[in-house]
């Protein structure tokens, strides 16, 4: 459906192009007749489900007494009760959950003005206590562990608290018990979460590479995912275990899988904005070994986003293998959860370590605090970023008032293309045509998108674009369209003029609205007046202008909003 930030930021009233569609068509009152119920089509579908991600819940400043164990608790039941309104199946912690929970610890705290003392599982606890909210539900809940939990007993304490990483059994009774036994001076100021339910599976196939591995490097499968969870940290016995050791079970999981899509998932990334480290090692140089391997493998075996946190910001773009092209990985950097941020280098690292020739930027956001939805319907995923701004510098001491809205839609489907346009590029080398014979095009508009990083790099637009089949509200197949609104939070576009064939009757390019509701496309934009043409689109029709051309079986709209679009007779 057309998002809803564009339906609630119309700059102004203007008269509904449906009803001069149905005036075009011959309604002599140029409205709709007030009993015409509108076309409906159910999308996402009803199969689709939802997975959430949350990352870094470090809180780093003295306790204000709400969050203990130097664990964002204030944020992380923010962000918990997002995923529950988002009615999610489970979620991913990208790991460094606390701040300093890998080895014992003291923390200031302003309510009691006193220190309070901590070991690594009163902070594995603390971070199990709060995600009781998500068990309650039936919400599965996957941690990974990140350098903040880079001890030998902190890596003991990661398996007790959370067994699910092991055997794929949530809210375990004994785990469960323990977290709510650690130390917790701030238990009477935070929400009181009953403990209800009982221990249950989520996830099937579980896998790891080998027995010290357990509980830290895993894999499972989820209807029709695989997620692959490779751990690089200290392990119980002291040793640690590189990417490359592992690479032969990552390859193995990816290509033996029998689901349709691949998610790999690690606290560290490739080629981060901030931090010079990366899961390969202290620096992302030339020569770090490993990493053209491992991103030719996910490449290879269809695994189009890597999700990674660490580096305290959202970020996503487009990572290469060293000769710059021959492989690549959308690298999505999660945001931030925690009481800290950061902003990139001046070089970027690429430009350092890669003479800039390994990674495009697409979008980014600094100082907020953030979540990812994830949605799965079939062939399509579509992740949407949701942030809440902190108008502050690199860190801050108090949980700000969080009112989290949609800044960020992208995705990919099995069935369709990612086109990434560059600045000032055409967008029109976006052309695909579905199974069923429906061909979508984008005939006019360039990036506009000036944006650049503080390094100065471009940023680019990745058109995403798939389609769902025709339904009976529509005339042919229906287009998923979305990442073109580069403005985070907009939810506009540069203008543009898409096309889309059709199988009969004379129908109007439609959007789908929030209800489900098919109208004019050109209702959904930002300006415009709708104005219907007989004949083929020409370069100089502006926005708002829509049309038909009978003799190529097209119909066409200048508009500068995504979401789904069809052919439909109204």
């Amino acid at each position: 459906m057309v998002s809803s930030f564009m339906l609630n930021r119309r700059r102004f009233l203007k008269l509904s192009a449906t009803a001069l569609a149905a005036a075009s068509a011959g309604c002599l009152s140029g409205k709709l007749p007030a009993e015409k119920k509108l076309p409906e089509s159910k999308l996402p579908s009803e199969n689709a489900w939802r997975f959430g991600i949350i990352a870094d819940t470090q809180w780093e400043a003295d306790d204000n007494g709400f969050n203990p164990a130097s664990c964002a608790v204030e944020i992380l039941n923010a962000v918990y009760a997002e995923f529950i309104k988002h009615n999610v199946e489970f979620a991913f912690h990208m790991g460094d959950m606390t701040d300093d929970g890998k080895d014992p610890f003291a923390v200031y705290n302003r309510a009691t003005e006193k220190y309070d003392v901590y070991g690594p599982a009163d902070a594995m606890g603390i971070v199990a206590r709060y995600t009781q909210q998500l068990y309650n539900r039936g919400i599965g809940f996957f941690p990974l562990r990140g350098n903040h939990e880079n001890s030998e007993i902190c890596a003991l304490e990661f398996r007790n608290f959370f067994p699910q990483t092991q055997n794929c059994i949530h809210n375990s009774t004994e785990a469960q018990r323990a977290a709510y036994a650690v130390f917790n001076p701030d238990a009477k100021r935070l929400p009181d979460i009953k403990r209800t339910g009982k221990p249950f599976s989520m996830g099937t196939n579980f896998s790891s590479p080998s027995d010290d591995l357990k509980g830290f490097s895993y894999s499972f499968d989820h209807k029709n995912v695989r997620f692959v969870i490779p751990d690089i940290f200290t392990l119980p016995d002291g040793t640690k275990r590189t990417i490359r050791s592992q690479q032969d079970w990552i390859t193995d999981r990816l290509k033996t899988r029998e689901t349709e899509h691949a998610i790999v998932l690690t606290h560290k990334g490739l080629l981060t904005q901030r931090n010079r480290d990366c899961i390969f090692g202290a620096e992302t140089s030339k020569t770090t070994p490993g990493q053209d391997e491992f991103i030719t493998s996910l490449s290879q075996n269809g695994v189009r986003y890597l999700i990674c946190g660490h580096d305290h910001m959202y970020d996503r773009s487009h990572v290469y293998t060293h000769d710059g092209g021959s492989a690549k990985v959308t690298q999505i950097i999660a945001g931030s959860d925690s009481s800290k941020f950061y902003i990139p280098r001046v070089p970027s690292n690429d430009e350092t370590y890669s003479e800039g020739r390994r990674q495009k930027l697409i979008s980014q956001e600094l100082f907020a605090i953030s979540y990812i939805i994830v949605t799965v319907d079939g062939e399509h995923v579509t992740f949407d970023y949701y942030s809440s701004p902190c108008y502050t510098g690199d860190t801050i001491v108090n949980t700000p008032y969080l009112n989290f809205s949609r800044q960020d839609t992208f995705g990919y489907s099995l069935n369709g293309r990612n086109f990434l346009v560059p600045y000032g590029a055409e967008y029109s080398v976006t052309e695909l045509t579905s199974a069923g014979g429906t061909t979508a095009k984008i005939l006019g508009g360039i990036n506009g998108n000036e944006g650049k990083d503080l390094s100065g790099r471009r940023f680019n637009v990745e058109v995403c674009a798939g389609f769902y089949p025709k339904d009976g509200a529509t005339a042919g197949d229906i287009l998923t369209l979305k990442g073109m609104d580069y403005t985070l939070g907009s939810g506009f576009t540069d203008i543009f003029t898409l096309s889309m064939t059709y199988d009969s009757g004379s129908p109007v390019l439609a959007g789908l609205n929030e209800k489900g509701q098919w109208q004019n496309a050109v209702d959904f934009s930002s300006g415009g007046v709708g104005q219907f043409i007989r004949g083929a689109w020409k370069p100089e029709y502006p926005l708002g202008t829509y049309g038909i051309d009978t003799s190529s079986k097209t119909v066409w709209a200048v508009i500068n909003t995504n979401g789904f679009f069809a052919p439909v007779n109204f």
